[in-house]
């Protein structure tokens, strides 16, 4: 062979094992710079509070910083969207909920992103069950003495932590479930609603387990039932409302990990892997768990099965409960 041949030989074959070899090294680069995990909704809530927990052991996870940053409005839409029309490359992840992955696409007549088509799924994070609870004065000790006690008052009002929450949600259920009338009294969250009804401006609440129990042991609440199917392990004493009363009621409201469709699969997976190991940790498990979450981490396809059959059952809760924002 030739000199001039042997040179454009070896140059081709480098060629060759660079092309072959530049996939693997693009996955083993990954991630080379700070993370960004979008929160669509504003500071001190549950959401924000577990996401900036998962994103600190995902950081250490990943041996990259992760920035929590705090995109609210709109139901959580604004932070939704900023994820999805943000780089598909696996630096920006959005801690979605049951509201922004599957209730929002009927709850709002225009939606500027889809669910399905515009997000990779990553993992399923964990289910945060609410709590149903009363003012002391109202004279009820169970789901079964409420729901007589509001068909006798008809219109006694219930509060949320918003239109188009997981709590408002929770409360449209029981009335269509239990037939009776009661009027919505939206708040900005449960750091107002809880306060408002322990000082009796207001007799009903749907909050967060984690806003309602501490005022439980001291009496400034009366728990009357989880909205899960099941007890949760950090208030194990009130039962669910399908058990206190209202058989079949079931409405918990979960946390996801979606990054904007295109992201390559081999990023997601190592996203999946350390996601699936930072849930895993003890400290954030128990930190959770006190919260009243129930942590449920999975594959993708896990994800994308369980959005997918959401977004229908939430349509019908929103049509039976003539909700529109």
């Amino acid at each position: 062979m030739k000199t001039t041949d042997r040179r454009d030989f070896l140059i081709a074959a480098a060629a060759l094992a660079a092309g072959a070899h530049a996939l693997p090294a693009r996955a083993q680069a990954f991630p080379s710079k700070p993370l960004r995990f979008v929160i669509p909704f504003a500071t001190g809530g549950p959401t924000d509070t577990m996401t900036r927990l998962l994103a600190s052991k995902l950081g250490d996870e990943l041996k990259q910083q992760v920035i929590a940053d705090n995109k609210p409005g709109a139901g959580g839409n604004i932070g939704a969207e900023f994820v999805a029309k943000s780089p598909p490359d696996g630096y920006t992840l959005l801690m979605g909920t049951n509201g922004t992955l599957a209730a929002n696409q009927s709850l709002f007549e225009k939606l500027s992103y889809n669910p399905m088509a515009d997000f990779e799924p990553v993992t399923m994070f964990t289910y945060q069950p609410n709590m149903l609870a009363v003012n002391p004065d109202i004279p009820v000790k169970n789901v079964r003495e409420l729901i007589d006690w509001l068909k006798a008052n008809p219109g006694a009002a219930f509060a949320s932590g918003g239109l188009g929450t997981s709590t408002h949600f929770a409360g449209e259920l029981f009335k269509t479930m239990a037939g009776v009338q009661m009027q919505h009294v939206p708040y900005k969250g449960d750091g107002q609603s809880v306060p408002d009804v322990i000082s009796g401006n207001v007799p009903i609440i749907f909050c967060s387990v984690l806003a309602g129990m501490k005022w439980i042991p001291n009496g400034k609440l009366r728990a009357l039932g989880v909205t899960s199917a099941a007890r949760v392990p950090v208030i194990a004493d009130v039962p669910p409302i399908a058990e206190a009363g209202l058989p079949g009621y079931d409405l918990t409201s979960w946390y996801a990990v979606v990054v904007p469709a295109g992201t390559p699969k081999d990023v997601v997976a190592t996203l999946n892997a350390a996601l699936v190991r930072a849930i895993g940790n003890p400290e954030l498990k128990s930190k959770i768990e006190a919260m009243g979450g129930i942590l449920a981490p999975g594959t993708p396809e896990q994800l994308r099965d369980h959005i997918k059959a959401e977004i229908p059952r939430w349509a019908k809760l929103v049509k039976d409960s003539n909700i529109r924002l």
